[in-house]
């Protein structure tokens, strides 16, 4: 009796977790269901499915398709299955999913560790690859509320499984590899992370690597190789053990791949860092103007947002010429810079710059300082105090930022002192921008001195008046006495135009030996016979696009304009009269590889071609006997090259503009301030603040064949030949048998 009641018993308790079983079963089915039909929440689209958006950073591209930099709020570039080590799959496969290829999104062998784990609050690893790849799509902010959490996990499971019916299993992997969270500074994805931490590609990632960045996904701060290295040595390890327990790995290999170090190459990525900085910025700001002007918008009218849509900018810098032109600036800056602090050492300032506080003044103003304790409410008073009280600062010197103690308004006074620099480099023929320098340190100086800053450019114009001679068939070869000229009828009083005693090249002088050495009475004289309305004219025609007045002290470069529009301008000497738009900009893509824009450059036919030869061979004249000629003393430079100097008043810009068939570059080298510059034209002169930074970039690129740009290539005639004579010994010839005859004529 007693054992039958036992049986009894044990049916009717069997019966009890059966109903229960089914019940729990039915209830999950229920909220399934109910998820699937969204009493939860909605589910994403089918669209959303099909096309998973995360956040990408944006790349711009050089035009070896090497990656420039990136624009982004989350440091995440996406790569495609074949640009994945075959060792970050296994190793990823290994330790979260070793099932990965046989589930269908959810391993039902693992369902009721995740199913209990879940509902006690409990982080755990149970989830599929696929199943975090749903939650790093499309579950937003994880919830700490059990109960919410579960209902998550819900939805995870059901996208999970349309995931899985939609993607291959390559494509699963690849997209969650996109997605992950790396850590440090903000990277995203495989692609940021590999180049992050070890300064590959994905592709390069070996055993040990891709072991120790997988390993970092249980948490990145824990496993951080750069703050726990012991932590991440450790994990990567064990990584390494699932892989060898999994058979993507042998034990020899385990065992020698363990007593590797970490070996990292860690590379702070930041918007400061890696080539071109301040061209990324000016690109940045160019395509927000395009996209807005031009109304370029996605499918669903929405804005682009270059931080988020992972566009793919094609420009047209070459890297390795941009490199070249960051080491001419960094090899010469410092000496220079060595020699204008000797200027100023011991000189008071104060008594010495024109305009000495109200530069300081400015200075202050636009610091971040300055508006951080604004927007603390603070007084002016309270401010200056501030500003005169020592503090901890970070200065920028040419050997590496510096944590020094000094006043702000000290700090102030020393980034007033540093000297800036630029260079932009452009093929004449296409438009294309090679190289960008826009300042000499991005995280200090983030004022971008090639396009946007414009300064006086001296000498660099005299040219401008001398091809509107040529054009009116002016010969290089022609005389003229080197005297003082004085021109009226522009503006209240007359213009004479002064010239240095020591420059001075008394008596009768040839335009070419004019221009040679910059003599400015013959410039003057030039200018009296052509009149500034055409050579204004012909100024704007080459591209400058800041104010340039009528007047005849243009022949001088009293006008301001920018290195980038300079540089455009010296083109057309090198280009057969065309000018051609400097293009930085080829084409943009938005992430699935539609172009959403196409730069088409302008041409104007500036000059004739024949005026464009006679001023290449003029200005070649510069470098083999003129200002230009240290170009040859010091460097070397013996093949077919033009350009010219350029010093503005008080030694406050030097200018070298040069030219080649192949590649023109223009340098700049001043203060931020025009009223500090250096003491003496000796150093100030653009021959030695910037010509040697031309020389330094065109050595390294002459250096490397595989560039193209070649030494001896030298400018082509015009096709129909030159009328003009350029042979001074021929000119003289000519000019006496025009004389005789004259004087038989009676004339």
């Amino acid at each position: 009796m007693i054992i039958k009641l036992a049986q009894q018993d044990i049916r009717r308790y069997n019966w009890y977790i059966w109903k229960t079983v089914i019940a729990f079963l039915a209830l999950f089915v229920l909220m399934l269901v109910v998820t699937y039909f969204g009493l939860f929440g909605q589910l994403p689209s089918f669209r959303a499915i099909e096309n998973p958006k995360s956040a990408q950073a944006s790349e711009v591209l050089a035009a070896d398709k090497t990656v420039l930099g990136t624009y982004y709020v989350q440091n995440r570039s996406s790569v495609n299955y074949s640009q994945l080590s075959p060792n970050v799959v296994n190793a990823l496969v290994a330790t979260e999913d070793v099932r990965f290829y046989e589930h269908s999104g959810i391993d039902f062998q693992r369902l009721p560790g995740i199913v209990f784990f879940t509902l006690i609050g409990k982080k755990q690893g149970a989830s599929t690859i696929t199943q975090q790849l749903a939650k790093n799509l499309f579950s937003g902010q994880i919830s700490h509320n059990p109960f919410v959490r579960f209902t998550q996990k819900l939805k995870e499971w059901i996208i999970a499984i349309q995931l899985e019916r939609r993607y291959t299993k390559q494509e699963i992997v690849t997209m969650y590899l996109n997605t992950v969270d790396f850590g440090a500074y903000n990277t995203f994805g495989i692609k940021s992370a590999a180049r992050t931490y070890f300064n590959v590609t994905p592709d390069k990632l070996t055993p040990d690597q891709a072991a120790m960045l997988v390993g970092m996904l249980k948490g990145t701060a824990v496993y951080s190789p750069i703050r726990h290295p012991d932590r991440a040595l450790n994990r990567r390890n064990l990584i390494l053990g699932l892989m060898e327990g999994q058979g993507f790995l042998s034990s020899g290999q385990l065992a020698e791949l363990k007593e590797k170090p970490l070996g990292l190459n860690f590379t702070q990525i930041t918007h400061n860092d890696g080539p071109a900085p301040y061209f990324r910025a000016v690109l940045k700001q160019e395509i927000q103007k395009i996209f807005k002007d031009q109304n370029i918008t996605k499918s669903d009218g929405t804005p682009y947002d270059l931080d988020r849509e992972g566009l793919k900018i094609y420009t047209t810098i070459d890297a390795t010429m941009q490199q070249y032109a960051e080491q001419a600036q960094r090899d010469y800056m410092p000496t220079l810079q060595k020699e204008f602090n000797a200027q100023w050492k011991g000189v008071n300032r104060a008594k010495s710059i024109k305009n000495y506080k109200l530069i300081l003044d400015q200075g202050m103003f636009r610091s971040d300082r300055y508006k951080e304790l604004q927007l603390q409410g603070k007084s002016e008073e309270e401010i200056r105090q501030n500003f005169d009280t020592p503090d901890s600062l970070e200065l920028f010197t040419w050997k590496g930022n510096i944590d020094t103690v000094m006043k702000p308004i000290d700090s102030i006074v020393y980034s007033k002192m540093m000297l800036r620099n630029s260079l932009m480099s452009m093929d004449p023929t296409t438009g294309y921008v090679k190289a960008w320098v826009g300042g000499t340190n991005f995280e200090h100086f983030k004022y971008d001195q090639v396009k946007y800053g414009t300064r006086q450019v001296g000498s660099t114009a005299k040219p401008f008046t001398y091809s509107v001679a040529i054009e009116n068939g002016f010969s290089p070869c022609q005389e003229v006495d080197n005297v003082p000229v004085t021109i009226t009828g522009y503006g209240s009083a007359p213009w004479t135009p002064k010239q240095s005693a020591s420059d001075w090249l008394q008596g009768s002088i040839t335009l070419k030996k004019a221009l040679g050495w910059s003599q400015n009475y013959v410039a003057a004289y030039v200018m009296n016979e052509v009149k500034p309305i055409p050579v204004m004219e012909l100024i704007k025609k080459m591209g400058i696009t800041s104010d340039v007045p009528p007047y005849p002290s243009i022949c001088l470069g009293t006008f301001n304009a920018s290195v980038f529009d300079m540089t455009g301008a010296y083109s057309v000497f090198a280009n057969h009269g065309t000018w051609t738009e400097p293009t930085y900009i080829l084409r943009i893509e938005d992430r699935n590889g539609n172009v959403i824009y196409t730069h088409t450059p302008k041409v104007v036919q500036a000059m004739d071609a024949q005026t464009a030869y006679v001023m290449t061979y003029m200005l070649k004249g510069v470098i083999e006997d003129g200002t230009g000629s240290r170009l040859i003393r010091t460097y070397g430079f013996h093949n077919p090259v033009g350009g010219k100097t350029g010093t503005t008043q008080d030694n406050s810009d030097g200018w070298f503009m040069g030219i080649t068939p192949q590649l023109v570059t223009g340098v700049w080298t001043g203060c931020e301030d025009r009223d500090i510059h250096f003491r003496s034209t000796r150093l100030g002169e653009g021959a030695n603040s910037a010509l040697p930074i031309f020389a330094g970039f065109m050595k390294r690129v002459y250096d490397n064949p595989a560039l193209g740009i070649k030494r001896n290539v030298d400018f082509d005639a015009p096709k129909g030949g030159v009328s003009i004579v350029m042979d001074c010994n021929a000119y003289k010839q000519q000019q006496q048998g025009t004389a005789e005859v004259d004087k038989k004529l009676g004339f």
